[in-house]
């Protein structure tokens, strides 16, 4: 190999390298910024390094109404309730589906046992009379018109999402049903159809009382030979506050709205301890057999798994399986999630949940057996 001898004065000059050595390309300035460059790359690399030290992302787990959704809020309410304050009117919209979906509960509890009632014999326990098949009747007719808004608004709330028999809980919900959302939290924030619905419910409000304290209502929840959603007694005891023209929901009222979620939640908090500020990233996600493949795509980044499991719900089956204990269910998926080798760095904790419900189910007098 040739090689070339050059005179320093001349490799030093500021006419740059003589042509032909290869070398007549560099350039002093271009190495600087290129270093320059290199450095801020590694700086940003570094910066972020430490971001993610500071970054925590919680997967919240457990079947449908484990209480992920509740649990969520109540994280909102701690650590950002500004946002929580914010959202507070869209919030009202959901209340009085709450509401509208419990009284069809009832109301289809009923006539199931008023059909029953005729082809079978008399219960003894409660002996349905033609006074009582008239009653029910004369209710449904009232209530019908309020029934029939269930529909739509679940629809607007959903923002047009078809196919969906009731409500979801998905990104952004609440800018659907309250697009002109202010600072004033006005009523009239709301959309033309979810003002309807308040104005129906309100003229409903005599009849869903008189619904909620018929005999016949009572005796079949005492029996559980019917059974309603968890938040519907809550709902159905606030219905003249609920009614009002002024109402705005309540931090209560917002914790106890029954909202499915679909798809995945997301919320972020900033999380101050031991002197440093961290930023909780925490996901909720839907719970039903149908949704749980949409977990996995989280559980790679999962810092800790939050298990939710209802211990109340021993003595309920799940809404999507009638054959499945509701206890089985939460058993077997918190053992699945235990096993998964894709999860083994992730810190995993157990919460077992509604444990006020079970306490009210023992008092009551329901049996737990196997």
């Amino acid at each position: 190999m040739s090689t070339v001898s050059l005179p320093l004065a001349k490799v030093n000059s500021t006419a740059g390298w003589p042509a032909g050595t290869g070398l007549e390309y560099y350039d002093a300035n271009a190495e600087r910024v290129s270093k320059l460059i290199d450095e801020a790359l590694k700086q940003e690399a570094q910066r972020k390094k430490e971001a993610r030290k500071l970054e925590v992302s919680v997967l919240l787990l457990g079947q449908s109404e484990s209480g992920k959704s509740t649990l969520h809020k109540q994280f909102q309410l701690f650590y950002a309730s500004h946002t929580l304050e914010r959202e507070r009117p869209s919030w009202r919209p959901a209340v009085y589906l709450n509401i509208i979906r419990a009284a069809r509960t009832l109301l289809d509890g009923l006539e199931h046992e008023v059909a029953q009632s005729i082809d079978n014999p008399p219960d003894p326990d409660f002996p349905i009379s033609k006074g009582i098949t008239d009653e029910v009747m004369g209710m449904s007719m009232i209530l019908q018109p309020l029934l029939e808004a269930e529909s739509p608004l679940a629809l607007e709330l959903n923002g047009g999402l078809t196919g969906r028999a009731s409500a979801y809980a998905r990104y952004g919900w609440q800018a659907l049903i309250n697009p002109r959302r202010s600072s004033s939290d006005t009523l009239t924030d709301l959309t033309p159809g979810a003002l309807r619905v308040a104005e129906m419910l309100r003229s409903h409000a005599q009849a869903v009382e008189r619904l909620w304290r018929y005999p016949l209502v009572i005796s079949l929840l005492a029996r559980r030979k019917m059974r309603v959603e968890e938040s519907a007694p809550y709902f159905l005891n606030a219905l003249s506050r609920i009614c009002q023209h002024d109402y705005m929901p309540t931090t209560e009222d917002i914790l106890h709205v029954r909202m499915q979620t679909l798809g995945v939640v997301e919320h972020q908090f900033l999380v101050h301890q031991a002197g440093k500020d961290y930023t909780w990233r925490m996901y909720d996600v839907g719970g039903a057999r149908g949704q749980r493949q949409t977990w996995i795509p989280y559980f790679d980044d999962a810092t800790a798994i939050l298990f939710l499991a209802p211990i109340s719900a021993f003595d309920q089956q799940l809404a999507e399986d009638a054959g499945t204990n509701r206890l089985e269910d939460s058993l077997q998926l918190f053992t699945a999630i235990c096993s998964s080798k894709i999860l083994e760095k992730a810190g995993l904790i157990l919460l077992l949940n509604k444990v006020d419900l079970l306490k009210q189910k023992l008092e009551a007098g329901r049996k737990v057996r196997k």
